[in-house]
């Protein structure tokens, strides 16, 4: 996608952007410095299971809440959506804001619940 594309139609969810599959995103999530993890789904999908920790900011949000998150933009950051779509959308939005650590949670949160891996505040979607 070029630049330009990336610039004015980030939000679109097609194309790829650099992932973490759900195993290494646990093992990192464990590590000394565990990334960042923002949950760009809608909040009734974010109550109703998430991975602990995660901040949520609806994608449909992001673009105007991103300077008030307060990110280190050195640090890593994971963006969590249901099925690894508006995730997409995520990253490219971190990535032109000098984000250069972003990544997807590959497959979404339906990978994360397929993996068996924990998730609170209710079932996964």
């Amino acid at each position: 996608m070029s630049d330009w594309l990336k610039r004015h139609f980030w939000w679109v969810p097609f194309g790829e952007v650099p992932e973490l599959p759900p195993a290494a995103l646990q093992a990192a999530l464990s590590g000394s410095e565990p990334p960042f993890l923002l949950d760009v789904r809608t909040k009734g999908e974010w109550q109703q299971g998430r991975i602990e920790g995660a901040v949520n900011v609806p994608v449909s949000e992001l673009k105007a809440r991103l300077s008030a998150l307060g990110l280190d933009p050195q640090r890593p950051i994971v963006a969590i959506c249901r099925s690894a779509h508006r995730s997409i959308g995520a990253v490219r939005l971190l990535e032109l804001n000098g984000f250069s650590a972003a990544r997807q949670l590959q497959g979404g949160m339906l990978a994360w619940q397929r993996a068996g891996l924990p998730a609170v505040g209710g079932s996964t979607p």
